[in-house]
């Protein structure tokens, strides 16, 4: 049968062999000297050989007591480290977090709060993956994900939603398009103009297609994509003008590409969204943080 050692008896040994006596074993503990004494006694009887040898007032340990030292020092190696990993987890510099995106916020808003969230946390590490908004409610619902990010409306049991600040849709258009010079586009302007827009299952889109009725503008509709950015990308290759949110569009902005605000008050709505069960995790609620400044930034820009 394997001697059975308990956690007083190998903090007694480990003590001694830090301070080399009984006296600074027992100071060290915050217990008596017989205490200490009596603890190696009976842990020397547990295994069957002596650990220390007395020579005068100080202790010798034996060529035995120094191996199962050094399998000790590595044991308490493992508990510091789990409890410098147990406050780094507190205070949100360890762990991991799963985010979910809906593909509109993927090219830039999301990867920024990320970077943003990632440069005070080194060892944190983030799996982040752009689906539509009702598979990210349906994943985060069931605790796949931490955190996601979806347009509204969204309607789903056991998800918590917090709504994001409204943004502002813009007109991206190839920087050679006639209305490439003015600082404010109406939808108007756009009256017969060959347009990308986004599929009609959009909540954007139909306020956008509500806008055109209301003024009476009938826009020549060439191309439909569930994606902003595959419709910006589709306008820089030379497709048409196309109607995003803000944040969607600011990538794309360049020496090819113009982005002009849209005097039509157009705005593209989305929200974080968490599991309604459980306790949020202190990452996410970080990660939340973040991504409003990253927001609130981008509205000073």
């Amino acid at each position: 049968m394997k001697p059975v050692l308990n956690l007083r008896q190998i903090e007694a040994f480990r003590s001694v062999m830090l301070t080399g006596s009984v006296v600074g074993a027992a100071r060290l503990m915050s217990v008596t000297q017989p205490g200490v004494s009596r603890t190696i006694g009976l842990m020397e009887l547990r295994i069957g050989y002596a650990l220390f040898e007395r020579r005068g007032r100080r202790l010798v340990p034996t060529p035995e007591a120094e191996a199962l030292y050094r399998e000790i020092e590595q044991l308490y190696g493992s508990i510091e480290r789990i409890s410098q990993v147990a406050q780094d987890i507190r205070f949100q510099r360890a762990g991991a977090l799963r985010v979910a995106t809906l593909p509109a916020l993927a090219q830039w808003l999301v990867p920024r709060a990320i970077a943003r969230f990632l440069a005070t946390r080194p060892n944190v590490t983030v799996f982040v993956q752009s689906l539509p908004s009702r598979q990210i409610a349906e994943l985060v619902s069931t605790r796949q994900f931490d955190v996601g990010v979806v347009e509204l409306p969204l309607s789903r049991p056991a998800i918590e939603i917090e709504p994001l600040e409204p943004v502002a849709s813009m007109a991206v258009l190839p920087a050679g398009h006639r209305l490439a010079s003015k600082k404010l586009i109406s939808l108007k302007d756009l009256d017969g103009e060959r347009m990308v827009m986004l599929s009609q299952h959009s909540f954007l889109r139909y306020q956008m297609d509500e806008a055109f009725s209301k003024l009476g503008v009938a826009p020549n509709v060439v191309l439909e994509t569930p994606s902003s950015s595959i419709a910006c990308a589709l306008v820089a290759a030379g497709a048409g003008v196309t109607l995003v949110s803000r944040l969607t569009a600011a990538p794309f902005a360049g020496p090819d590409l113009v982005v002009r605000p849209v005097k039509e008050a157009i705005a593209s709505r989305q929200a974080l969204i968490f599991a309604q069960v459980g306790t949020r995790p202190l990452l996410a609620d970080a990660f939340a943080k973040d991504l409003r400044e990253e927001i609130r930034l981008s509205d000073l820009g």
